[in-house]
């Protein structure tokens, strides 16, 4: 079973990632960007400079999962952000509709009630 679900807290790391990089190195990025802690259990989300390949980085209680998706066509949009700005906190919602290549700036949201 996947350990990613809504309650989880999600970063996309603003600079483009070398997709060489795998458990240590971007467990490298994720402490010397200041990001986090890499074993919080928050999951880390990297994009490579074309926007074609995504890594996932996940802490669960016994080690780190790394998801890993590649496009074989399109690109996956990043949310618009500040030129200084680190990383950027996604929803679960957000990050769903980034994998599956949903124009989230267009979504209107409606409101709900949240705590």
């Amino acid at each position: 079973m996947l350990p990613i679900f809504s309650g989880l807290r999600f970063y996309l790391y603003s600079q483009p990632t070398d997709m060489r990089k795998s458990f240590d190195g971007l467990s490298g990025i994720v402490t010397n960007a200041r990001l986090g802690n890499p074993t919080s259990g928050d999951v880390y989300v990297f994009v490579n400079r074309r926007r074609d390949r995504m890594k996932l980085l996940l802490w669960e209680r016994t080690g780190f999962w790394l998801f890993y998706k590649r496009l074989e066509q399109g690109t996956f949009q990043i949310p618009p952000h500040s030129a200084e700005q680190v990383a950027i906190e996604l929803s679960y919602e957000v990050l769903m509709m980034l994998v599956e290549g949903i124009d989230f700036t267009q979504i209107k949201r409606r409101r709900r009630y949240q705590k």
